[in-house]
């Protein structure tokens, strides 16, 4: 018989396993289809995305109980995680539409360089100062992306400044989230934020994607009239964009913070790495040591922050 603690070692070791797959099979998804399936509608994927998380967040909170379900106190509190709704939707829809033009592995580089924003941010909307030596090992964060850029062979520049936008909006969602929920009325888990910033999402994503791609629908019936594999990969596309923050908030709760951060500086080297071998995309060593550079940097800077506190 198992003792409780191999059990929950084991679980643990799932649920990690669950976090990488889901979060690098979604990535790999993505690129397939808005790069080589040619599915190029990157604002109606996220839209259905968006819908996805809001049907099963409600699922797992209301029918499933995985946790308490939390309401929204005010009117006020509505406005704050709409606001956030809307920079979390500016994240991922630019990051879809990077993946049209860069590969993933490139991708991933520039998605490392998200502590640098989030220290940005951090200082311009609460003044709040890390030490001196969490903002030296910034410098190796960025300058590693600036070398990857430089040795790139299928770099995009349109490519290169939606994905730098995208790490900026998820930087700024973390900052706005620590300010805006801050209070402890206002508090939401990440289970109940995703449940109720999902369908504002979809509210902002509608309109973007009936102006932006018009008759995307109809084409997306007339592709699937083709080709059913469409709906499938799309469902199962969207169901995985869920898991994602599902496995990520169940690996937060079962592991700390720490151990979350060194897990996820790994999983963009694994992300990396399964890209390449599977789209084969052209890399450089100039390329190869730049993203080297800066996740010796991320884990530089984690190490500095832990200290600081």
């Amino acid at each position: 018989m198992s003792s409780p603690k191999g059990s929950s070692r084991f679980y643990t070791i799932g649920l990690v396993a669950s976090w990488y797959s889901s979060n690098i099979g979604v990535l790999l998804l993505n690129k397939y289809l808005l790069s080589n399936y040619g599915f190029k509608y990157p604002i109606f994927l996220t839209m259905c995305h968006m819908t996805a998380c809001s049907l099963l967040s409600y699922v797992a909170i209301a029918w499933l109980k995985m946790v308490p379900m939390q309401t929204i106190r005010s009117r006020v509190q509505f406005v704050k995680i709409s606001l956030l709704s809307l920079v979390f939707c500016a994240s991922v829809v630019s990051g879809n539409i990077s993946l049209r033009y860069l590969p993933v592995s490139f991708n991933q580089a520039i998605g490392a360089t998200t502590p640098f924003f989030t220290a940005v941010f951090a200082y311009l909307m609460t003044l709040k100062r890390e030490a001196w030596l969490t903002y030296v090992t910034l410098v190796p964060v960025v300058t590693g992306v600036i070398i990857a850029s430089g040795g790139e062979p299928s770099f995009h520049l349109f490519g290169f400044i939606m994905c730098v936008g995208a790490t900026a909006a998820r930087a700024l969602k973390t900052v706005l989230q620590g300010i805006l929920l801050s209070s402890e009325g206002e508090k939401l888990n990440s289970m109940n934020l995703l449940m109720y910033m999902a369908p504002i999402a979809v509210v902002f994503l509608l309109p973007a994607t009936l102006f932006m791609e018009e008759d995307v629908v109809g084409i997306t019936v007339a592709l699937a009239r083709d080709d059913i594999r469409i709906v499938w990969y799309l469902l199962f596309n969207s169901a995985l964009a869920y898991f994602v923050n599902l496995t990520n908030f169940l690996v937060t709760k079962h592991t700390s913070a720490l151990t979350l951060q060194v897990l996820g500086n790994a999983k963009g080297a694994v992300a990396v790495v399964v890209s390449i071998l599977i789209f084969r995309n052209p890399v450089s060593v100039t390329g190869m040591l730049g993203y080297s550079l800066t996740v010796i940097g991320v884990i530089l800077y984690s190490e500095a922050k832990k200290r600081s506190k």
